[in-house]
């Protein structure tokens, strides 16, 4: 089977690589800006500033061959099987990132926290968060 996923809008960040990333947005992720497609404008209508979000992106810079790693980078951890973990190296490097929206500039950028993509990494969906599934 084969399917296509394609970019709704791209992360605007001061995140450059895996160097100056937290290995998680609430481990101290500076403030990123979420910039839409057009043709996504009605799906974002009613998010509001204070809105708790999974954005999902495709880790682009992603090693698509990776199936084991040590846990967040640690060498001193043994090697575990890639989807027990959060690695961002993955055969399908989706990223899911909850995000709480900060600002609205216009009806397609949104500025959130607590995410650590860097800037340029496609975003291909948003949901809104589940009390009590996902946090």
């Amino acid at each position: 089977m084969d399917f296509s996923v394609r970019p709704i809008g791209c992360v605007e960040s001061p995140l450059r690589n895996r160097e100056g990333a937290p290995k998680q947005g609430e481990e101290g992720a500076p403030p990123a800006v979420l910039v839409f497609e057009q043709s996504v404008q009605a799906g974002l209508a009613d998010i509001r500033v204070g809105d708790r979000l999974l954005l999902l992106t495709w880790l682009d810079r992603a090693d698509r061959g990776v199936l084991k790693v040590h846990p967040r980078d640690d060498k001193t951890m043994p090697l575990r099987g890639v989807f027990s973990t959060r690695s961002h190296d993955r055969p399908n490097p989706i990223g899911v990132h909850r995000v709480t929206v900060v600002s609205i500039a216009s009806p397609l950028r949104f500025e959130v926290r607590d995410l650590e993509a860097f800037d340029g990494t496609p975003i291909v969906d948003v949901k809104a968060t589940l009390a009590g599934v996902v946090e």
